[in-house]
């Protein structure tokens, strides 16, 4: 489009161009009545802002700053640098309107006052940048949350709309993507205002429609409030993020407030089986919160789901899995609906979990309103569920078989492993991760233990340290490791610990026959390793295939390309 913004590689830098100055009056109405307090000389009419920022650094001209309070510092001890930047107004809470009132020099800009700044944010950055109008010409949104597949489940989608004729945008966290442009991403979903101003770049930038991870962390610090989507969809739930939420019934009600009316039109949520409690439950919940009607629940085994307002009646899941075969490393199956519909689906990606992805993104997108005949005919010419994913179960090579893979925590780990064993007496399993610092330790252990139990040869080495000694880190998940050694209930023969990570991984591929396969798993598409606070250069892929390539083994160029 001739009249489209200039897209920046600094999302925090965006902005929509076609942006009408907003007074602060009009925000106050909009946000109704959250923002308590200006001071008496000031005329909320009067003041307009064209933008909205958090971060001091990013304040362009005209820009609402919002000075939210931190871990370490409060927003609004950076207020005169907000100013400096061009800031039209502060948005604080009562703590910050006092660093703002006793900073020297005297900050001029009028401050308003809010009891929770955070909370207002995204519907601010929604009412100011137009992000999703009341005309309905904004973007078909689809979100995704879950502790893992969120990645690949969003590029599945992507992958399906752009087959269908979706000039499309994507918001996660490997990239942000609008249409064939990237973006750098730092966050799995960024801070509210980047979020509603890319929606409205994208959409000016001629995109029709956008997929988004959306991480526990984005839920509980507000960073999509004021967004509502057309579809939401639920991978799983296993043990993450306890080091924010602090138990697994704290994290699912996070996860549980975007099935909600305010939230999303729609729903679709996995059920892996009649055991899944935490599934069953969202499909509970959902259905409860939007309507039976308005919820797709899809079963991998299984498919008993009670509902809460049904009483003793038992309705199953909505789809199910059928005739799931081997296709190459990924497979081929069938999505079958309760009332006899059938969608015949593969995925080239390894692993029955990506098999729960790509279903997942499938009933995703026809829960959007595509016609089963025309996604079905998408399906069969494109393929579009065999994509690469960066870091997802990407191969890098054959002979041995060379894949890495983001799985850091205990699920993920079973599943990659599960995905790429040899068929049994063809070849071993050969494992290199580690586990993150300042981060959930209490998964440390458990990570150790599943290593032992679905590898043959484990090596333990450092993920991303960040502030922790990597040694005692190590030291943690070769406990778990030992322990289950000690119990006579592992596979494995061989428990390694070597490090740095670049000599673990060159050390697993000369172990490795060609029947073997490798697993680099933890970091997937990082390329940076954080070490007491200082960034080193750390590709797993290109770190695996340069190993390959010195033992002569095949890479897959294509398939491996480092992002």
């Amino acid at each position: 489009m001739d009249n489209a913004p200039e897209i920046t590689t600094d999302a925090a830098l965006l902005r929509p161009g076609g942006v009408s100055p907003i007074s602060l009056g009009s925000m106050a109405a909009a946000l109704d009545g959250q923002l308590l307090q200006v001071p008496e000389t000031t005329d909320l009419q009067q003041v307009e802002v064209s933008g909205i920022s958090i971060d001091s650094r990013a304040v362009q001209p005209g820009d609402l700053y919002a000075a939210l309070p931190g871990a370490r510092f409060h927003g609004a001890s950076f207020a005169a640098a907000a100013v400096n930047n061009g800031a039209a107004a502060i948005l604080t809470d009562a703590a910050g309107g006092q660093l703002v009132a006793d900073a020297q020099p005297p900050v001029t800009v009028p401050i308003v006052l809010s009891q929770d700044p955070r909370a207002a944010v995204g519907d601010l950055a929604a009412h100011i940048y137009a992000s999703q109008p009341v005309d309905g010409s904004g973007l078909s949104l689809f979100a995704v949350t879950g502790t893992n597949g969120k990645t690949t489940t969003t590029y599945f989608v992507n992958s399906i709309l752009r087959a269908l004729g979706e000039t499309t945008g994507l918001i996660g966290t490997i990239e942000i993507l609008a249409g064939d442009q990237q973006i750098p991403s730092t966050l799995t979903t960024p801070e509210a205002p980047t979020v509603h101003a890319l929606l409205s770049v994208m959409r000016e930038s001629g995109m029709t429609a956008a997929s988004m991870e959306v991480s526990s962390h984005a839920i509980e610090f507000h960073r999509v409030d004021g967004v509502r989507y057309g579809v939401c969809g639920f991978t799983n739930l296993t043990q993450d993020h306890l080091d924010l939420h602090g138990t697994m019934q704290a994290y699912f009600e996070v996860k549980a407030e975007l099935f909600t009316p305010a939230r999303t039109e729609r729903a679709v949520v996995v059920v892996a089986d009649d055991a899944d409690t935490w599934g069953i439950n969202m499909a509970r919940h959902a259905r409860a919160q939007l309507g039976a009607e308005n919820v797709d629940v899809f079963a991998m085994r299984g498919g008993v789901v009670a509902d809460r307002e049904s009483g003793p009646q038992r309705r199953g899941a909505d789809w199910t899995l059928h005739s799931m075969t081997r296709r190459g490393i990924g497979h081929a199956f069938r999505l079958v609906h309760r009332d006899g519909r059938t969608l015949r689906v593969s995925t080239g990606l390894p692993g029955e979990f990506n098999v729960a992805n790509a279903a997942l993104a499938t009933l995703m997108v026809l829960s959007s309103g595509v016609e089963l005949e025309r996604l079905q005919r998408v399906l069969d010419e494109y393929d579009p569920l065999t994509t690469d994913v960066p870091g997802r179960m990407q191969l890098i090579g054959t002979q041995p078989t060379a894949v890495v893979d983001f799985a850091h925590n205990p699920d993920a780990l079973a599943r990659a492993l599960n995905a790429v064993d040899p068929p049994e007496g063809e070849g071993r399993v050969i494992l290199v991760f580690g586990a993150t610092g300042d981060r959930d330790k209490t998964k440390r252990p458990l990570m150790g233990e599943i290593a032992v139990r679905e590898a043959d040869v484990v090596i333990i080495s450092d993920d991303d340290p960040h502030g922790e000694d990597p040694a005692a880190i190590r030291g943690e998940v070769l406990a778990g490791a030992h322990a289950l050694m000690e119990s006579g209930k592992a596979r494995a023969t061989e428990i390694h610990e070597i490090a740095p990570r670049s000599v673990a991984i060159r050390s697993a591929v000369r172990m490795a026959g060609r029947n073997d396969s490798v697993i680099v798993a933890g970091r997937g598409h990082e390329t940076v390793q954080d070490i007491a606070g200082v960034d080193h250069p750390l590709d797993d892929r290109a770190e695996l295939r340069a190993a390959l390539d010195e033992m002569g083994s095949s890479s897959q160029e294509g398939w491996g390309e480092a992002k």
